[in-house]
């Protein structure tokens, strides 16, 4: 199994990129997918948010009430490692057996794993190559704006509140510019993916 770890900032493509490397045959996983499914009625970590959250987090329905919480921790980072400490793990857990079981299916597999927080998380699954999507804070805010209708105030600090994206480059093998047209997004996507079976072939 060959592993890729994607990260990036709020809108700067990383779905895009990862859309791309599954068409060309790679399988996906969503971190912020899988965060929301450890979260589900019944399961632990629910359980354990609302203990130390109250149970003013959970809608009507008993399901998590994404918003409330997000509002709690936003401008807390007390209150958003103790939610971090809770959801990180059981991320990794279930990560780990999704993993197991792709290259149990298929040793050849090469798995995209859709990481947003890799860096602030410090996410250590044994990575082949990690790639970094890469666009400057004003075209990520315009994308809030435009793609998923933002305030322009709220958009930038969501920007601002990520991690810097020099954090980010720091421990990129491959950094990938979206902030040019969806062709050269592309094709930067196509030349890794061609990299990586030649390097593959050889191994």
């Amino acid at each position: 199994m060959y592993l890729i770890g994607l990260t990036g900032g709020i809108a700067s493509g990383k779905s895009t990129v990862a859309r791309r490397l599954v068409e060309h045959g790679a399988v996906h996983i969503d971190a912020d997918e899988l965060a929301r499914r450890v979260v589900q009625p019944g399961k632990p970590a629910l359980a354990a948010i609302v203990e130390g959250f109250g149970q003013g987090i959970l809608d009507h329905d008993g399901t998590l009430d994404r918003q409330k919480l997000a509002e709690i921790v936003f401008n807390d980072d007390e209150a958003r490692e103790r939610l971090n400490a809770i959801v990180h793990p059981a991320v990794r857990e279930l990560t780990t057996r999704l993993l197991g079981k792709i290259e149990g299916e298929d040793p050849d597999a090469v798995v995209v794993y859709d990481v947003p927080l890799l860096v602030e998380a410090a996410v250590d699954h044994p990575f082949d190559l990690i790639v970094v999507t890469s666009a400057p804070k004003r075209t990520q805010v315009k994308r809030l704006v435009e793609e998923r209708g933002f305030d322009p105030n709220q958009a930038r600090a969501r920007v601002d509140a990520q991690v810097d994206n020099t954090e980010r480059v720091a421990v990129a093998d491959v950094v990938i510019d979206t902030d040019g047209s969806m062709a050269h997004t592309m094709s930067q996507v196509d030349a890794l993916w061609h990299r990586i079976k030649q390097e593959r072939a050889r191994a």
